[in-house]
Parts: structure tokens; C-alpha cells; sequence
């Protein structure tokens, strides 16, 4: 039986007046990689951004509908949007270590959440993420170098190792393989295969190959003409990998994958 940890349930979201997304409804499922797909403009990074609350970084963003994490709702006015990034990661598209040394991209998040342990503990949680993040044996001997001395698909896998170190529940991905060559790539794919065992993690990727190469679930989001003439992002369909990519049910989705579209 598949656990769901979050939920979005007829979620729309707006920027001033302008209806980004219109009625979301999706599950993510507990230790699969669900992925987003469709053109750009189609609200994919918009929804991943919804479930972390980075979208409240934004002027004028509003979002509509319910979203869950376990049982809580998550745009509840009690609950701390701060909280909320330290159980959902994030990895963005263009890898951004922090200006500091490579143990101090790790350590940081943990410190300023408050970590209690000895310097002992903290250089044990730093080697663990590193290495979960499949980059320890690659930096273990200059932590104390800067974490931009790293070449691109290194950083990358830095920020995913950042995002570890907090111990989340969920890693969104957003992009992370745009700005990487193909075999930094394809370290990143086998990496996200080997974290989904402890971490759930949901990616936003044009590139649908990669979707289905690393995804157990899919959903394709296309867009559509408002009433006010204004193209708004939707939800076509999401389901297992496997029937998106060989029998989806929307004609779209098909045009979509089959490369006559987008």
C-alpha cells in the first residue's frame, strides 16, 4: 500500500490577478520520485514551490485549495513556513553552494536549526550527508576548501548533500540537471534512485527522458486560454511512469511525449 505524504487537493495559485495554476489535484507518494513534466509557462516549478512554501518569497503570490503534509495542512496560519523547508528540501536548477567552505555548506543548515551535538557529531552528520549525496570520496580531503572550487555537477551534488544534512522527509528538485553535462547528469539520476530509499523526492524536468529513467509516477501539465486570454497552467494527467510514457489517457499527453507538441 502506497502512503501518501503530500496531498494537493483543487490547488490553484495566483500572481496579483493573473491565475497561474488552476485546480491541482495530486498525491506524492512516500519514497518515490514523482516528476513534472510539460512546456514551459506550465505552472511545473509553480506547484513544486507550493509544497515548501517558497512561493510565499513571492510578491503578490496567493495560493488556493489545500495542501497536506502527513496531517497537516500546510498553509495553516500556525504552522512556520521555516519548519516547513526543514522537512521539504530544496534543490534548485543552477547549483548555489554557499561562499563557505564544503563542511560549512553542510553544517550550516543544521546550526542555525538549532543542532545540539559535539563537533564530533557534526563532523559525523557532514560526512554522512556528503556521502549520501555521492561526494564524500571526492572531498573529503579539502572540506575546508571552498564549496565553488567544486566543478558544476560536484556543487550540484554539495546542494543536494545541504539539503540532507537537515534530515528531511521530501527533496524537491527543481531543473537540477539543466545546467550539468551528461555524465554529471547521470550521476545526479543515480543518485536520485539511491536517496528514494530514505527520502521521497518529486522533480520538476523538461527532460523526458530523465523523467523516465528516474520517475515512478509522472504528471504532465500543459496550459490553457483563460477567459481572459491569459494561458493557465494545468494538471492533464498524472499516473505511473510506465502508462504516461506508453498509454497515456489525454490526447495532449500523447502529442506531448511523442514530440508532436511543445
Amino acid at each position: 500500500m502506497e502512503n501518501t505524504i503530500i496531498n494537493a487537493d483543487n490547488v490553484s495559485v495566483y500572481y496579483g490577478s493573473n491565475l497561474a495554476v488552476s485546480g491541482v489535484n495530486l498525491a506524492i507518494n512516500t519514497n518515490q520520485i514523482t516528476a513534472f513534466i510539460g512546456p514551459s509557462g506550465c505552472g511545473k516549478s509553480t506547484v513544486l514551490r507550493c509544497f515548501n512554501r517558497l512561493n510565499d518569497l513571492i510578491a503578490g503570490a496567493k495560493v488556493k485549495g489545500k495542501i497536506t503534509f502527513g496531517s497537516h495542512d500546510l498553509y495553516d496560519p500556525k504552522i512556520d513556513p521555516v519548519a516547513v523547508r526543514r522537512r521539504i528540501g530544496m534543490v534548485f536548477q543552477r547549483p548555489n553552494p554557499f561562499p563557505k567552505s564544503i563542511y560549512e555548506n553542510i553544517a550550516f543548515g543544521p546550526r542555525i536549526n538549532g543542532y545540539k551535538g559535539s563537533k564530533s557529531d557534526m563532523d559525523d552528520l557532514v560526512e554522512r550527508s556528503l556521502k549520501q549525496a555521492a561526494i564524500w570520496d571526492e572531498v573529503k580531503d579539502k572540506l575546508k576548501e571552498s564549496g565553488l572550487a567544486l566543478s558544476g555537477g560536484q556543487q550540484q551534488r554539495l546542494c543536494i548533500a545541504r539539503a540532507i544534512a537537515t534530515e528531511p522527509e521530501v527533496i524537491l528538485m527543481d531543473e537540477p540537471c539543466s545546467a550539468l553535462d551528461p555524465i554529471s547528469t547521470l550521476r545526479i539520476e543515480e543518485l536520485m534512485t539511491e536517496l528514494k530509499q530514505r527520502f521521497t523526492i518529486v522533480i520538476v524536468t523538461h527532460n523526458m527522458q530523465q523523467a523516465s529513467r528516474v520517475s515512478d509516477i509522472t504528471g504532465f501539465f500543459n496550459t490553457e486560454l483563460s477567459e481572459t486570454g491569459r494561458r493557465t497552467g494545468k494538471l492533464v494527467e498524472i499516473d505511473r511512469t510506465s502508462v504516461i510514457f506508453s498509454s497515456p489517457r489525454q490526447t495532449a499527453t500523447e502529442e506531448y511525449i511523442s514530440g508532436r507538441f511543445g
